[in-house]
């Protein structure tokens, strides 16, 4: 079944009531708590993702809903609406405007339809299946890269690796700085990076540990721009993917980014 209009008129009213409840939260106290995996969550957190599932639940009883705070609802159809109110919680609760609320749609574990949407700033990437990924209504395309070497790079940070990925991460650092560390890349971002590399300012994101709710609404946005998203291993991310995740914006470059994580050795498939 083919992304309707009405899917993307709801992707954009789901981001709306997200950004409705995020926006008086910044800068502002927000409740921070600590989860169990020791991850920062805030009430915007929770009452941005709860607007969200109320507009599901009224408008698409039928589908599934995943969510990072609420868990799963399981559905009667094939399509569940993947939602990450806050990609980016420590750097919302540090008040930098680089985090972002993702909303996917995804069906039969494909995701088809994406948005990023960072409140603060009102800037907003959606990307459909089979069309062109628009920045606030205007289309927008991933730029060449020539080489490697020089590429701009950019992950949320190392600290977040599994410990066995951090030397294929090096190896491909290594490989983009050509050995002049000046040349290292861009750290913070989460979401954000993937709307700037959609956008054409970055080369490549390369991260490890996402969960589906973390990576659903990247995809048809990077590839909606000309870009390509795999695994580690270069396979099409879906719903069964274990997390490691490459963004490539030029995809002549796929080949050398691959043999870049792999010249460390060892086996760079998910732990």
């Amino acid at each position: 079944m083919a992304v309707t209009q009405s899917d993307i008129d709801l992707a954009r009213r789901l981001a709306d009531a997200a950004g409705e409840v995020i926006r008086p939260y910044f800068r502002a106290e927000h409740g921070i708590e600590t989860k169990a995996d020791h991850s920062p969550v805030t009430r915007a957190d929770k009452e941005a993702e709860a607007a969200m599932r109320r507009l599901i639940e009224a408008e698409r009883s039928g589908d599934g809903i995943i969510g990072e705070e609420y868990g799963t609802r399981e559905g009667v159809t094939n399509r569940q609406w993947v939602l990450d109110p806050i990609d980016g919680t420590r750097s919302f609760t540090a008040g930098r405007a680089i985090f972002g609320t993702l909303i996917a749609l995804v069906e039969d574990g494909w995701p088809i339809l994406g948005v990023i949407d960072q409140p603060v700033q009102r800037e907003r990437w959606l990307g459909v299946a089979g069309r062109g990924t628009t920045f606030n209504g205007a289309p927008v395309r991933t730029r060449a890269c020539p080489a490697i070497e020089g590429a701009i790079l950019a992950t949320t940070s190392p600290h977040l690796f599994a410990e066995g990925d951090v030397p294929h991460y090096m190896s491909l650092v290594a490989a983009v700085s050509g050995g002049h560390v000046r040349q290292g890349p861009v750290y913070g971002g989460d979401c954000y990076n993937y709307g700037l590399l959609a956008s054409g300012q970055i080369d490549l994101v390369c991260e490890s540990g996402l969960q589906l709710y973390d990576f659903a609404a990247l995809t048809p946005i990077v590839e909606g721009a000309g870009g390509r998203m795999c695994d580690w291993n270069g396979d099409p991310l879906t719903a069964a993917s274990a997390g490691h995740v490459l963004a490539i914006g030029d995809p002549a470059r796929m080949d050398d980014v691959l043999e870049a994580l792999h010249a460390a050795g060892g086996d760079a498939h998910a732990h």
